[in-house]
């Protein structure tokens, strides 16, 4: 049986930024949970402890292999001062796919859930309360065994940290302008693109140094093997209102399976609003922009929450969106999912948790 969760409290509290000035990850709150495993002892000695460096062997396999996985997930404090993890069992349950994929041995939900609701309850005072505010909450998992075979490790730290924030955009939710990669690939199917770990961003790296020099906020994925076809943005799944439709590029094994992404689907069914998942070239989408039959773009993060799409860079031309301003129905679906996990609207779907 797993150890009950230790805490230490610490005795050197950190100075809180103001609402205003957080940004995204810069600022990391007091405390953290850690937890250990061995393989020839399992998980073990799961502990929340002063916010703190972590030492680890220069051969650790995480710095040469790159095995790792992480999520990203948030906590929102309500107008009535309750505080709501969202969709908190989504988030743990996509950690273990990745770790299947990553030779990370599986951790039990049930006890990470827990480790987790230990952690916002002993920093829930940095839970920031302005509005457009909330804790992000990282999970992550490091390979540490010191040794340079190429094998999976027998050793690993499980961590989570916290981090108050505001919006990931500048931009807010005002629309992002999006450059299309024609030269990079990220990933493909059989690949890990559809694993949340850290290769799969330092690819997206180079690309998004073009991108950010031409004045674009993110990068616009194509398929790896026909160079045409839609897969995600860098930090977001994306969403393309065509005509009376809702398109977005089908889960392939080379696009993350965003939590976000679900559940904006099921407001959409919920709306009785027709959503097709399939595959979309970048021919189509220019198209369906030609003929004015692509009326608004939008991508979903846990980042992000909503983040619309003013504009998409292609081929050294610059595609408009509607009039370049936020959409309709990305609004009422920001409106309705930030209702919900601000605790303001009803939440009938369940997705909600209150500690």
């Amino acid at each position: 049986m797993l150890d009950a969760i230790k805490i230490e409290r610490t005795t050197s509290p950190k100075a809180r930024p103001q609402d205003d000035q957080l940004g995204f990850g810069k600022y990391f709150t007091d405390h953290m949970f850690i937890m250990d495993y061995d393989a020839a002892k399992g998980w073990y000695d799961p502990r929340v402890v002063p916010y703190q460096p972590i030492t680890l062997d220069p051969a650790s396999k995480v710095f040469h292999y790159g095995q790792t996985v992480f999520e990203g997930l948030k906590a929102y404090r309500t107008k009535d001062g309750r505080i709501l993890l969202f969709r908190p069992t989504s988030n743990f349950k996509r950690l273990n796919k990745s770790n299947d994929r990553l030779s990370i041995p599986a951790l039990d939900e049930e006890l990470a859930l827990q480790a987790l609701k230990s952690l916002i309850e002993v920093d829930q005072d940095w839970i920031p309360h302005a509005e457009g505010t909330s804790l992000y909450i990282r999970p992550f998992i490091i390979s540490t065994e010191g040794s340079l075979g190429v094998a999976p490790s027998r050793q690993y730290k499980f961590m989570i940290i916290l981090s108050p924030v505001g919006s990931y955009y500048a931009e807010g939710i005002n629309p992002v302008s999006i450059h299309v990669e024609s030269e990079y690939v990220r990933a493909v199917a059989g690949g890990v693109g559809n694993a949340k770990t850290a290769g799969n961003y330092a690819a997206g790296l180079k690309a998004q140094e073009g991108a950010t020099a031409l004045g674009y906020s993110q990068v616009l994925w194509l398929d790896g093997v026909h160079r045409k076809y839609i897969e995600e943005v860098g930090s977001m799944n994306v969403f393309f209102r065509i005509g009376d439709k809702v398109v977005t590029p089908a889960i392939n094994g080379s696009i993350l399976e965003g939590i976000t992404r679900d559940t904006v689907l099921q407001l959409l069914n919920h709306w009785n609003v027709t959503v097709e998942e399939r595959r979309i070239s970048i021919d189509e989408l220019v198209e369906a922009h030609q003929n004015g039959s692509l009326i608004e773009a939008f991508g979903t993060g846990t980042a992000a929450v909503i983040s619309p799409i003013g504009s998409l860079h292609w081929n050294g031309e610059k595609l408009v969106i509607g009039d370049g301003a936020t959409g309709e129905l990305s609004k009422k679906i920001y409106d309705a999912l930030t209702g919900i996990q601000k605790g303001e609207l009803e939440d009938p779907f369940g997705w909600t948790v209150q500690l």
